[in-house]
């Protein structure tokens, strides 16, 4: 484990100084996995996609 940190330190301290996380990106894809699942067959991508951008774009 502390190999693990001293290899990983300086990205581990990054976060310190400016905190930024991939929340973001994760909820977007948990809301993508969401809507999927509401549709779970899908016969026209292109729809599909443009159902996605406007819906969490």
């Amino acid at each position: 484990m502390a190999g693990s940190i001293q290899n990983h330190c300086e990205t581990i301290l990054n976060y310190f100084d400016t905190p930024s996380t991939n929340a973001s990106a994760e909820l977007l894809n948990v809301k993508i996995k969401v809507f999927r699942s509401h549709f779970r067959v899908v016969r026209n991508v292109e729809f599909f996609l443009y159902r996605l951008t406007h819906l969490y774009a």
